[in-house]
Parts: C-alpha cells; structure tokens; sequence
C-alpha cells in the first residue's frame, strides 16, 4: 500500500470551536477510509481562520484589561496547533476505534526552518486571518500601518510574509512515530516560522504556506500521494464562471500553463497546484490529489478529485 500525507485546509474546520469539533469528525472519517484500506497517513492543517480567532481575542480582551498581553503570531500558532491538533486526536482515535483498528494517533507541535532573506520578507503576500470589509480594512492600515488585500470575493484580510520552508525542525521524530505505526498530525499552520541563529532558533512575524510545507513533508516522507482537501471535490478552469470545468486530472505540463494564463486564484487554488506540481517533480511515480474532504475514499480510487500527474506518467 502507499504512504500518503493529507493535507487539511483550515476553512473546512469552521469559525468556531465548537464547529470545528463537528467537522473534524468527517475529516476523520476520511482520513481513516485511507487507513482502513491500508495505507500509512501522516495528516497536516491550515490554521489561518483559527489564528486570526486567537489574535482577536486577545486584542478584545487588551482593550479591555491593560494587563492582558499581546499575543505574537507565532504564539497563536503553536496554540492553534495544540487546541486543533487536539481536535483531530480525539476525533481519529475515535473513528479508529469504532473501526477497530489498533493505531495510535499523535500530535507534534512544528516548527519550520526559513531563510530570513527571502524576499517574502519585503514583499509579503499571505492573507491572514478574519476577512474585514473594505472599510474596516482602510481604517486598521491607516491606524496600524497593516496591509490588507481583497480575498478571493469574501473580504479583505490582512498580509503578512509567507516565505519558502526549508526544514522542518521536529523531522526525524514524525519519521520515527511513522515508523512506529502511529498516526502523526504534523506541520500545523505550515508550522511555526523559525530561523537558526547558532544553536537557538529564533521566531519570525510571517506565515508558512501550509501546502508548502504539507509538501516538503511528503518529500522527506518519501510518500507515494499528497493529498489536499479543500472545500471543492475538483480543481476547475474558469472557476464560478458560467464556462467553468471541472478537472479530472492534470499534467504537470497542462497545470503550468493553466497556471500562467490566471485560472487558479492567489490565495485560494493556486498554492495548491504549485505544492501539488513540487512534490510531483520531485520523484518519479509521486502524484497529488486535489479533492474535498469526503471524497478521499473515492479518489485514491481515481473516482473522483483532481490527479496530478508527471507528463511521464500520463
């Protein structure tokens, strides 16, 4: 069977706690659907909806208590991590269960090493967190200097860096629980931005891309499959469009040029393809899948998503 690492967007948790325990359940039954069929899976996440809960509570609450601190972006992700990673713990461990299948489910708080020259550090393009209205939006860049941008039709959201992994910290420990048969929920939120300063590493204000980082993941995992689930079963062209299409599979060739000629929104689907096509080069016989969150099952069938493909391959 194949070893598959299955990334899970952070808007398919919800806006709240308590719905995010709701649907982490489904994302667990999907998950398990590959275990059951055999396969070895490493899950990772998005968190960007969750932290940007995190922060605003934490702003609310300084408003109205002096003494209640700033929370710094990496702070909010590592609490990100834990209380979603905690989520999916519970919720695999359960459907595990119930399918009587003896595996362990494990969370690791990451971290992601980054270059602190990469230029994403002067010109950052990464929204972030609660979307605002345009007008919201002008007053918080003029009172705090922030940069907000318009996403993808459903508000505007703040940018800040999003610079290229390069190494994730706590590797040979998922590679060793992995191996160890355990189910690993790894490389939250992309993980939290580090660079090594000597023996220290040292937190940096930016966010990692989470396909990016799912990617470099299934690199070092030597896995068969990425898998990333998102909100649509399949990636299209002309999106929303009365001339939409719906995509069964992709060259890496025709996913390039599709690419170049706007069809996938910054933001939104176009760092999912560019993820997609980086761990197809990087070996012979790898493939991502673009899909929902209850369409695994079907998917590693080819029944349905969208496959990405080496032009080899086809």
């Amino acid at each position: 069977m194949s070893k598959i690492v299955v990334a899970l967007g952070g808007h398919i948790f919800g806006d709240t706690p308590t719905k995010q325990r709701q649907l982490v359940k489904q994302a667990s039954s999907s998950i398990v659907d590959l275990i059951e069929q055999g396969h070895d899976v490493i899950v990772s996440h998005g968190n960007s909806p969750q932290v940007g809960m995190i922060q605003q509570a934490f702003r609310l609450g300084e408003k109205q208590q002096k003494s209640i601190p700033f929370m710094p972006l990496s702070d909010s992700g590592a609490m990100s991590q834990g209380y979603i990673g905690n989520h999916l713990q519970n919720a695999l461990r359960e459907e595990l269960k119930e399918r009587e299948i003896n595996k362990s489910v494990v969370v690791i708080v990451t971290q992601t090493i980054v270059d602190k020259q990469d230029k994403e550090f002067r010109f950052p393009t990464k929204p972030i967190g609660i979307f605002y209205t345009k007008k919201e939006a002008d007053k918080r860049m003029r009172q705090n200097g922030e940069k907000y941008v318009e996403d993808s039709g459903r508000g505007y959201r703040k940018v800040i860096p999003s610079p290229i992994p390069i190494r994730i910290v706590e590797q040979d420990s998922i590679d060793l629980l992995v191996k160890a048969g355990m189910v690993v929920v790894a490389v939250g939120g992309g993980g939290i931005p580090v660079v090594e300063e000597g023996n220290r590493l040292s937190v940096v204000e930016a966010v990692i891309d989470k396909d990016f980082s799912s990617q470099h993941l299934a690199q070092e995992m030597d896995a068969d499959y990425l898998f990333i689930l998102t909100e649509v079963d399949k990636v299209a062209l002309n999106f929303a469009k009365a001339n939409q299409k719906n995509l069964e599979k992709m060259s890496v060739s025709e996913t390039e040029k599709w690419m170049k000629e706007g069809h996938f929104l910054e933001g939104s689907m176009l760092p999912k393809v560019q993820a997609a096509i980086l761990f197809v080069k990087s070996k012979r016989g790898r493939k991502a899948i673009i899909t929902s969150m209850g369409k695994t099952k079907e998917a590693i069938l080819g029944l349905n998503g969208t496959i990405i493909y080496e032009d080899s391959e086809g």
